[in-house]
């Protein structure tokens, strides 16, 4: 019997023969997420339970096999990609929403659950989980947690890690514990804190404790139409510059909304460049002042078309627009490469017109879509992998905006994570000294490299 034979014995012994993959025809959904990178693992394994997913651990710390944490397989930088193969061990079946606590406003679930439904069995009780990734119909806390997702509403909100009290975690040594406390603040070390966000190189979520939020009492949902992605940016600096913080302001240029328009019929405007979303959240007489208020800035910037959600069904659909875009975006080409950095709202207005004039350079199309709010780009290069020397195109321009980004004091990624995607780019944004600290820091949780190997770091 050799190494693989054995291991995969030891794996079914632990989950059960209906619980892993070694086939290639089975784990080919497996070998990338949400972007165009691959890497085809050599078992796939979905455990039922934290026990189970320790055992996996110290199996795989035994032969010395690379571990890679899977949720849905939404993410956007390449994090859940098992590049240099090894063990995939995905939650998907770890599904339960365990409890449901209204004193304390809080939701204890296990990793695989869907983002959004959290909210949907906290709706029961008139509560909600903030955090709204547009892909938050499909999207695991799990995920959420290793990427620190944020959403549209994170302006008003917050990100992941805002809402989030503990995780139990397993260590890349198979140790079970937990990171955080009900209590909100613990003394010490911040290890929930420096978990979230860490991309699955410290360990493995396996349960979440997270803070529910009272429903608002009233919500409106403006769509603004400009006839310029300028005069949408700077309104949108406008509102916040005058302290207002509405829920979200959400941001699709001309491609990106004609693409929505044709997959919803939304109402956006055909003659329109630019849409703005604006949500506000509130109390009845609250609402009707920040209306008032960001109609008496937002005029300033000669706005086109104003249309103000009559009802639930309309602001659905305003929202399915926003939110089902990247699909509505296939209609023009099979592909995209969409990159999350991020830069201070002041600067939205200028680095939106040098996105414009990298993607003539690479004759690529560009549809920005951009959480405004907080300076969150999402610019998406759509491009057919198909057609020789697009895909390496696509690639460059991308690390193009990224330098953008960083020259006008932003950052890399927003929302999404390095991953695999930006890692070369990290150098961008941190010194050899900060990226060594990094490292170290990685190396304390997980010493023999085994946790998602190749991620987060430029190879050297």
């Amino acid at each position: 019997m050799d190494i693989s034979q054995s291991v995969e014995k030891k794996i079914i012994d632990i989950v059960g023969k209906d619980f892993v993959f070694i086939d290639k025809q089975d784990m080919v959904v497996y070998e990338s997420d949400g972007t165009h990178d691959k890497g085809m693992p050599d078992f796939v394994v979905l455990p039922g339970t934290t026990k189970e997913v320790s055992k996996l651990v110290i199996l795989a710390n035994e032969y010395e096999i690379p571990i890679i944490a899977r949720g849905s397989g939404t993410g956007l930088s390449g994090g859940a990609v098992p590049i240099h193969g090894g063990l995939v061990i995905s939650l998907n079946r770890m599904n339960a929403i365990i409890d449901i606590d209204v004193n304390s406003s809080t939701a204890t679930v296990e990793a695989g659950v869907i983002n959004l439904e959290i909210s949907n069995k906290a709706s029961e009780y008139g509560l909600f989980y903030a955090p709204d990734p547009s892909s938050q119909q499909a999207c695991s806390i799990g995920g959420n947690i290793a990427e620190n997702s944020g959403g549209p509403h994170c302006l008003a909100y917050g990100v992941t890690t805002n809402h989030v009290l503990a995780i139990e975690v397993v260590l890349p040594d198979g140790e079970i514990t937990w990171f955080g406390d009900l209590n909100k603040e613990m003394p010490g070390v911040d290890f929930r804190g420096l978990f979230i966000g860490s991309e699955g190189t410290f360990g493995i979520c396996t349960k979440v404790v997270v803070k529910l939020l009272q429903k608002p009492q009233g919500v409106k949902t403006m769509m603004i139409a400009f006839s310029s992605i300028q005069d949408a940016a700077n309104a949108t600096t406008a509102i916040i510059g005058a302290g207002i913080i509405p829920a979200a302001i959400e941001m699709m240029d001309k491609t990106a909304s004609d693409a929505a328009e044709e997959g919803t019929n939304a109402g956006i405007p055909k003659d329109s460049d630019t849409v703005l979303l604006i949500e506000i959240e509130g109390f009845e007489s609250d609402i009707n002042d920040q209306e008032k208020l960001i109609s008496s800035v937002i005029y300033e910037f000669i706005p086109i078309d104003i249309k103000i959600a009559k009802n639930d069904q309309e602001r659905d659909l305003f929202w399915k627009a926003r939110k089902g875009v990247l699909g509505a975006l296939g209609r023009i080409a099979p592909n995209y490469f969409l990159v999350d950095g991020t830069v201070p709202r002041t600067k939205l207005s200028e680095v939106l017109s040098e996105v414009s004039v990298l993607a003539k350079k690479y004759n690529l199309i560009v549809a920005n879509v951009l959480h405004a709010g907080d300076g969150n780009l999402h610019p998406c290069i759509i491009f057919d992998q198909q057609i020789p020397g697009d895909t390496e195109k696509a690639l460059k321009l991308g690390g193009d905006i990224l330098k953008v980004c960083v020259d006008n004091g932003g950052v890399l990624s927003g929302e999404h994570g390095i991953g695999y995607e930006k890692r070369d780019y990290m150098p961008l944004l941190f010194s050899d000294t900060d990226l060594n600290n990094m490292k170290m820091l990685k190396n304390t949780f997980d010493p023999e490299g085994l946790f998602n190997p190749g991620k987060i770091f430029p190879v050297e």
